[in-house]
């Protein structure tokens, strides 16, 4: 950066096209060093609206009575909120549950099932099978 700048370039201009904003550079920049960057090492505040443990327990357990537990978090919340309660929003509820491990099938219907490719048609090389598809060909009943 220094070097395009002492060369003549502007340092807007080198700056956009290294992709930082002037000011980076700047809080970078101290007593003609470039100091480390100390983003990492920065003390967050905690959200104010972050769910508390028992909030997000209690998500879970609505999730899984039984009358919810066949369905999705995006029927679940309306739901609730149909009957005057509110825990949490839609992707609240989805990330809770995907971090406790249950946004799968959690209702009493058979999960998916997984299904292999056939086996019995492997061509090793060019037109060594033929299939024939009669599912689409026009038809008169």
């Amino acid at each position: 950066m220094a070097d395009a700048v002492q060369i003549g370039a502007r340092k807007g201009l080198a700056c956009k096209a290294i992709g930082l904003s002037m000011r980076t550079i700047q809080r970078w920049q101290g007593d003609g060093e470039v100091k480390a960057d100390k983003r990492p090492q920065a003390k967050r505040p905690v959200p104010a609206n972050k769910l508390t443990e028992v909030e997000r327990t209690l998500v879970i357990e609505i999730c899984n009575r039984s009358e919810y537990a066949s369905l999705p978090p995006s029927q679940i919340v309306p739901k609730l909120a149909d009957q005057g309660e509110y825990i949490a929003s839609e992707s609240s509820f989805y990330r809770i549950l995907n971090k406790a491990e249950q946004l799968n099938h959690r209702g009493r219907s058979r999960a998916a099932s997984i299904r292999k490719a056939p086996t019995t048609h492997i061509a090793q090389d060019a037109n060594e099978v033929w299939t024939w598809d009669i599912s689409y060909l026009p038809t008169f009943v």
